[in-house]
């Protein structure tokens, strides 16, 4: 009989049948594709055994002129600054108590702690962190109370007390002590995890969406989300639509004092810097540094004159004096100052590239530029009608910046167009779009590619990805829980991080390190659309498969893959389906790297191939496997 190379065309084709994508492949998870052919995606491994408190989905990193490596990691409980595997909490300060002003009381048997501040700012779910205190009679002692990260504060007596909950059980009862020295540090508080629901009062600021109008219609409120960049070797920072802050890493050659020191409000460095602390925008939608200029940029903003949050300008943008980003104030002898978007009704995402700066509203992208005459910058229209699904979908590569709109996928390369994309209808149909706002992307330049992680169907959180291999332009997609991506030239892989559903403590990992789930079996599989011979008027007889597998650095002793042949009579049969006349079963065998021949016995009109496997250790890559295969008569 004569040998069939199964020859496929790279990528996954969703946007198709399964029928008429003959030739093509139909389904996939864990894989990706090189010069063409498909291979197994690389493994992850926890880049640090410390853990974070909170929902990440931000990362940002950079080296100071010291040589600090450092990662700003910000999530709905905190801010951090990741350096040398350690998570250093920098998360700003609302209110910071005299020394002696709080006191505790345990009782035996609990592992609550009442904690007495007259005239404290405790909320639910906002942390407070102790530096002074002593040991309370029993084993709640001093090292517990004075626990870097804080406690979470579990419910609020009254203005005075309110309670923690620590990890000991007390075996004595005590009251009124801490010490003389104890102090509290209360931080701000950082939001939500994710999108969440609203119903009229309270859902958002008078006169927008329904607040004050008592809808009965649910909003939905976006979760808590850092931006952040670095101005020298400073870190500026801001949560999506609120206040400014500013860490300063100093003069010291050791950083260690710096990153065990809280940021600080703008405003605060302004006034230390002998600048008018009103000036400084109140409230922001996403701050940024314009590198190539030095100027710090407010994109959303609250007008200069103003202090109240509720003048906030979505369209407005404000900067600070060239490399200054304590004044604010605009003068002749200055260049802060401020611009308005013109269309639209809020500006969404602000993204720098190589000579500009790319600002979306929810209809428009507009070109923001560094002019260096009296106006500082300029803004110019590019496109209109676009949209874009989410302040995290975008990201520049080679020059060239991709993101996900609300029905297909854009690019700009000097102009707007629209990406093709064979995965459109598939992807689009199953987002969950209440919970748009938690969509991520990013890049993994070692494989030419652009990630986009988005929640599926009810889910609330990121956990399915779809990739652009820009290089060989082709798309791909399967299953992964990530909230934040980020590849930097920085550091050795690309970074990810997960909060697991369910759970406030998020682990960082290192991408593409490894071939296992951090020491767990990566399942991955690819399936091909089905192919026939004749265009199945005839049907196909096989009797055995010549495989083309590559298992270069797999660690496995003994590296195998999963081949299945999956036949079938009509488009409309399910694989190995019971109980029909059209039942076919799914022909599996192993193939390791000695596999010369596998005997495949099957009768179908049309059939489909799959590669998977599910061990740890394993690496492959699939070429072009040979099926003996003829024609066996029309029924």
């Amino acid at each position: 009989m004569p040998f069939i190379a199964l020859r496929f065309k790279p990528g996954v084709n969703r946007d198709q049948t399964n029928y008429s994508n003959e030739g093509g492949w139909y389904e996939c998870d864990k894989v990706r594709f090189l010069s063409g052919f498909p291979q197994k995606i690389g493994g992850w491994l926890k880049q640090t055994p410390n853990t974070f408190l909170g929902t990440c989905r931000q990362l940002f990193n950079y080296v100071t002129t010291f040589g600090d490596n450092l990662l700003a990691v910000g999530t709905n409980l905190k801010l951090y600054l990741e350096a040398g595997g350690y998570f250093y909490d920098i998360t700003p300060l609302q209110a910071t108590t005299a020394a002696g002003d709080v006191t505790f009381a345990a009782v035996n048997g609990s592992s609550t702690v009442t904690v007495s501040d007259t005239g404290n700012p405790a909320q639910v779910g906002n942390y407070v962190q102790f530096t002074g205190a002593v040991s309370l009679g029993g084993n709640v002692t001093a090292a517990i109370l004075n626990v870097n990260q804080g406690f979470e504060i579990a419910t609020v007596i009254n203005a005075n007390a309110y309670t923690i909950v620590v990890p000991v059980t007390a075996n004595a009862s005590d009251s009124g002590n801490g010490g003389a020295s104890v102090i509290g540090k209360y931080q701000i508080n950082a939001g939500t995890a994710g999108g969440t629901f609203g119903y009229g009062w309270g859902t958002d600021t008078w006169g927008r969406l329904e607040w004050g109008l008592g809808g009965t219609t649910p909003v939905a409120l976006q979760g808590s989300d850092w931006w952040y960049d670095n101005f020298d070797n400073d870190l500026v920072a801001n949560i999506r639509d609120g206040a400014i802050y500013y860490w300063e890493r100093g003069s010291s050659v050791n950083p260690g004092v710096a990153l065990q020191t809280n940021a600080i409000l703008l405003s605060t460095k302004a006034t230390a810097d002998g600048y008018n602390p009103n000036a400084v925008p109140t409230k922001a939608m996403q701050v940024l540094v314009s590198q190539n200029d030095k100027h710090l940029l407010a994109f959303g903003s609250v007008p200069f004159g103003s202090t109240s949050v509720a003048d906030f300008d979505p369209l407005l943008i404000r900067w600070a004096d060239q490399d200054n980003p304590s004044q604010w104030t605009p003068t002749p002898t200055n260049s802060a100052g401020f611009i308005r978007v013109s269309r639209g009704s809020r500006i969404v995402r602000a993204l720098p590239t190589r000579q500009e700066i790319l600002v979306w509203t929810e209809s428009h992208l507009y070109s923001f530029q560094f002019l260096g005459t009296t106006d500082v910058f300029g803004l110019q229209e590019l496109a209109d009608n676009i949209s874009i699904l989410s302040p995290r979908a975008a990201v520049t590569v080679n020059n060239v910046t991709y993101w996900m709109g609300h029905d297909k996928f854009y690019v700009y390369s000097g102009r707007v167009e629209t990406l093709p994309c064979t995965l459109r209808q598939f992807v689009y149909q199953d987002i969950n779009y209440s919970q748009a706002d938690t969509i991520i992307s990013g890049t993994n330049e070692g494989w030419n590619e652009v990630w986009w992680m988005y929640p599926s169907s009810d889910v609330g959180y990121p956990n399915r990805y779809v990739i652009y291999n820009y290089l060989e332009r082709i798309w791909y997609y399967g299953n992964i829980d990530r909230t934040a991506w980020l590849d930097s030239p920085l550091r050795e892989y690309p970074m990810a991080v997960n909060t697991p559903s369910g759970s406030n403590t998020g682990v960082l990992y290192d991408q593409e390190n490894g071939l296992d789930d951090d020491g767990a079996p990566i399942a991955a599989y690819i399936q091909s659309s089905d192919f026939d011979i004749a265009d199945g008027e005839q049907f196909m007889l096989t009797r055995r498969m010549l495989p083309d597998v590559n298992f270069a650095k797999s660690t496995a002793a003994q590296p195998e893959v999963t081949i299945q042949l999956r036949p079938r009579n009509f488009p409309g049969s399910g694989f190995q389906s019971v109980g029909t006349t059209d039942s076919k079963p799914v022909i599996e065998t192993a193939v390791d790297v000695y596999t010369e021949q596998v005997f495949i016995r099957a009768r179908a009109r049309q059939m489909a191939l799959k590669i998977s496997s599910e061990d740890l250790g394993v690496n492959w890559q699939l070429g072009v496997p040979r099926l003996d295969a003829r024609v066996d008569g029309k029924r």
